[in-house]
C-alpha cells in the first residue's frame, strides 16, 4: 500500500512535518524514557532491499556476498548504536490487493523487456535508472538476516498492518521503511530508508501529528483521507470525479504546488468539513463509482485500524475486523500439528511457500529477468512447474490406496505469455517411488535413520532424481544442491549444452576461494543476454530446492541452498563467455588447483561434481541426451563412476589417487 505523491507533498509543501534525527541520540532518550523497554526498529524489508542492494553489478544475477557483507555492515551500525532490528517480510498478498500486485507485475514485464533489449544492443548493463532487483532477493534476504542472527517474522497478513501493529505493542522506537502508510498508521514514528545515512546514523522523521495539523485534521481521520486519495484497495479511478469536485470547491492555495498536492489539499478540506460518523463514509460510497462491491471504502479503512484502536467512520464491529483476520483453520491440511507447525514456521522464516500452500492453497512468484524474445529458453515458471507439482504432492498428501483426488494449487506465476487475467490450476503430481509418499508426519516429526533417508529420498524424487541418492550423498550439502538443481535442467531444458553446465559447475567451485571484496573487483568486458538467463533462472532454482526442502522435513539445511555459498553473477558471466569460446574444463576451473601428472588430470574433492554430472551426461541415464551432449566436448573424457570402479576393478579409467582427488583420463 501507499499514498501516491504523499512523500512529496511533505517535502514541498509540509516542511514541518519531516525533520532530521540522528538515531543513536533518539535510542538515548528511549531509555531514559523506559528503561525496561530497550530501543527496537521495527524493519520493512520489502521497502528496504533496493537500499540494501548497492552492488554495481544487479543483471548477472546476483552479487550474494557482496550483498552478505552489505547487509552485515547494516546490522553492526544498528549494534553498535545498541539499537535491535526486527525485520518483517510479506507472507502472503491479500486477496483485496491482487489486482495491484498483478499491475504492477505486468509493468514490470515491460520494464524488462527494455533491459533485455539494452543488453542486446550494447553488450552492457544497463545504469542504475533501469535498475530491477536480482530474482529472489526478496526470499533470500530473509535466510541472510536469520543466518546473521536477526530477528526475522514472515507476516499472516499485509506485511505493513504488522509492523505497525509490532511498533505499538511493543512500544518500539520506531519503524524504518519507505512507504506513506507508515504515516497513517497511528503506531510508532516513521523513518525514512531513502534519507538514511548509514555513517552518520542519522535519518529523516516523519510527524504524523504535524501532518494533521497541517492539513487541519485527527489522527483518527487519516485512514479515512488515505482512501480518498486512492491505494491498493480503492482505486484511483473511481475517485478522480470526485477529486476534480474538491479542487473546485478548494481552489489551489497557491499556484507552485503541482496537481497531486492540490489534490491532497482539497481532499483533506472536504474531509475536514464532514460529521465524523460511519453515515457519512455510507454516504459517500453511494456516490462512488466502486462497482459491485460498495463497501470497498471501509474495507480499505479497516486495513489501517491497529488492535484495540478505534475510529470515529467506523463502526466498532468492523474497527477490530482486520485484527482477526489472520485467524483460520486447518485450510487444505487435516492435520492440526502438521498446520500448526507449518505456521510457526512460516512466521519465523524457517521454509518456504509451504504455508500458503496448506492455507488457502495459493502461490505467486513475481518477475525474473528473462527475455521474451528468445524463444529458446522456457519461462523459468514453467521448467520448474513438474518441481513444484510433486512438491504440492508431498503437501498434500494424495494416496495411491484411496479415491479421494488431492486439490488444486493455484499458482500466480509470473511468466511472458501469462496474462495473469486468473490463477493457473496446478493439480499435484505423485512422486515416482516405490510405495506411497511418505506422510507430513513422518517427514516432518518422524525421527531415525530411516526417516532421514526418505527425507532424502522424497526430496529427490521431487527433481525426479531418485535413483541418484548414492550418488549425491557422497558429495557435500552444497555441491549436491547445485548437483541437482544442474541434473533438473538438463531433464528440463532442451537447449541447455555443455558448455552452459561447465560455465555453472565452473563457477561454483571456483566461488569457493573468493572473497566478497575480489568477487567485486571482477571486471566484465560485455554482458551476455543468455548467461543472464541463466543466472536468474539458476537462482529460481535454488528457491525451488528450498521450498522442496521445506516440504520434505528438511533432509538439507537451508543454508546448502544460499546463493552466497554457490552463485556469483559476474563470475557465472565469466566463465559463460570463456566457456562458449571454447576454453578448455582446465581453465574453467583455474581455481582448483589443477595438476599434471603422467599424463593425467587430478583435481581436489570438489570436482565430485563436475565428474557426477558428466558421468550423468555420458549414461544419458537419466534424460536420454547424454551422448550428443558429451559429443560438443570431446577434450575431457570420464569413463566410470566411483561405483563403476569398485565394480570393475583397476581396470577403470578412473582411478583414486588418494582419498580426496581423483584422475581422470585426457583425450587430444
Amino acid at each position: 500500500m501507499g499514498i501516491k505523491g504523499l512523500h512529496g507533498f511533505v517535502a514541498n509543501v509540509c516542511h514541518d512535518v519531516h525533520k532530521m534525527v540522528n538515531l543513536k541520540e533518539m535510542a538515548e532518550e528511549h531509555r531514559m524514557s523506559y528503561p525496561d523497554s530497550p530501543p527496537v526498529i521495527v524493519v520493512d524489508a520489502l521497502s528496504c532491499i533496493r537500499r540494501w542492494y548497492t552492488p554495481e553489478s544487479w543483471v548477472c544475477g546476483g552479487q550474494w556476498q557482496e550483498y552478505l557483507a552489505n547487509l552485515e555492515d547494516f546490522i553492526n551500525a544498528f549494534t553498535a548504536a545498541d539499537i535491535k532490528l526486527v525485520f518483517f517480510f510479506d507472507g502472503v498478498v491479500e486477496q483485496k490487493k491482487r489486482g495491484e500486485w498483478v499491475k504492477r507485475r505486468l509493468k514490470n514485464n515491460k520494464e524488462i523487456g527494455r533491459i533485455f533489449q539494452f543488453i542486446k544492443t550494447y553488450r552492457q548493463q544497463p545504469g542504475r535508472g533501469m535498475f530491477f532487483i536480482p530474482s529472489g532477493l526478496a526470499t533470500f534476504t530473509r535466510f541472510a538476516l536469520k543466518s546473521l542472527g536477526q530477528k526475522t517474522i514472515c507476516s499472516l497478513q499485509e506485511a505493513d498492518y504488522e509492523v505497525a501493529s509490532y511498533g505499538l505493542q511493543h512500544n518500539c522506537m520506531g519503524i524504518l521503511g519507505q512507504d506513506t502508510d507508515y504515516l497513517i498508521y497511528n503506531t510508532s514514528p516513521y523513518f525514512s530508508i531513502e534519507k538514511l545515512c548509514l555513517d552518520k546514523m542519522v535519518t529523516v522523521m516523519y510527524s504524523r501529528e504535524n501532518l494533521c495539523r497541517a492539513l487541519n485534521l485527527n489522527i483518527t481521520d487519516l485512514p479515512f483521507f488515505a482512501c480518498l486519495l486512492g491505494n491498493d484497495v480503492v482505486p484511483e479511478a473511481a475517485l478522480e470525479g470526485f477529486w476534480h469536485k474538491c479542487l473546485t470547491s478548494c481552489p489551489p492555495k497557491s499556484q507552485s504546488y503541482d496537481k497531486r498536492s492540490n489534490i491532497i489539499l482539497a481532499v483533506a478540506n472536504y474531509i475536514s468539513g464532514l460529521p465524523r460518523s460511519y453515515s457519512s463514509v455510507k454516504n459517500f460510497e453511494e456516490m462512488l463509482p466502486l462497482g459491485s462491491d460498495k463497501t470497498l471504502l471501509c474495507k480499505a479503512m479497516e486495513s489501517y485500524i491497529l488492535p484495540g484502536q478505534q475510529s470515529p467512520w467506523l463502526p466498532p464491529s468492523l474497527s477490530n475486523s482486520q485484527a482477526h483476520s489472520a485467524k483460520q483453520d486447518t485450510g487444505m491440511c487435516s492435520d492440526q500439528e502438521i498446520f500448526q507447525l507449518a505456521k510457526e514456521q512460516h512466521i519465523t522464516g524457517e521454509n518456504y511457500m509451504v504455508f500458503n500452500i496448506l492455507s488457502n492453497g495459493e502461490v505467486e512468484c513475481s518477475n525474473t529477468l528473462e527475455d521474451e524474445l528468445d524463444t529458446e529458453l522456457p519461462g523459468q515458471a514453467l521448467i520448474y512447474r513438474p518441481a513444484r507439482q510433486h512438491i504440492y504432492s508431498v503437501l498434500l498428501e494424495p494416496r495411491k490406496d484411496t479415491q479421494r483426488v488431492c486439490s488444486v494449487v493455484k499458482e500466480w506465476f509470473v511468466y511472458f505469455g501469462n496474462p495473469l487475467h486468473q490463477p493457473e490450476l496446478m493439480q499435484p503430481v505423485q512422486l515416482d517411488i516405490p510405495g506411497e509418499t511418505p506422510s507430513l508426519r513422518t517427514l516432518w516429526l518422524g525421527k531415525g535413520p530411516d526417516i532421514e533417508n526418505q527425507r532424502y529420498s522424497t526430496f529427490l524424487a521431487c527433481f525426479h532424481l531418485q535413483d541418484m541418492v548414492e550418488e549425491l550423498k557422497a558429495l557435500k550439502a552444497p555441491v549436491a544442491a547445485v548437483c541437482c538443481l544442474l541434473m533438473y535442467l538438463l531433464l528440463q531444458v532442451d537447449s541447455l549444452s555443455l558448455e552452459d553446465l561447465n560455465a555453472f559447475v565452473a563457477q561454483t567451485l571456483c566461488l569457493q576461494g573468493m572473497s566478497a571484496a575480489q568477487l567485486s573487483g571482477l571486471q566484465l568486458v560485455q554482458v551476455d543476454s543468455r548467461a543472464v538467463q541463466l543466472g536468474a533462472l539458476f537462482i529460481r532454482g535454488l528457491a525451488t530446492l528450498i521450498m522442496a526442502n521445506s516440504a520434505c522435513g528438511f533432509p538439507f539445511s537451508m543454508d546448502d541452498f544460499m546463493p552466497w555459498k554457490v552463485f556469483d553473477g559476474k563470475l557465472f558471466q565469466e566463465k559463460y563467455q570463456q566457456s562458449h569460446r571454447g576454453c578448455s574444463l582446465e581453465e574453467l576451473v583455474e581455481g582448483n588447483k589443477c595438476k599434471e601428472e603422467e599424463g593425467a588430470l587430478i583435481f581436489s574433492e570438489r570436482t565430485e561434481l563436475h565428474l557426477l554430472l558428466h558421468t550423468v551426461i555420458r549414461t544419458g541415464d537419466i534424460s536420454g541426451e547424454g551422448s550428443s551432449l558429451m559429443a560438443l566436448r570431446p577434450n575431457l573424457q570420464v569413463e566410470d563412476t566411483d561405483h563403476d570402479i569398485k565394480t570393475r576393478g583397476e581396470d577403470s579409467n578412473l582411478l583414486h589417487d588418494g582419498p580426496d582427488d581423483f584422475v581422470v583420463t585426457g583425450s587430444e
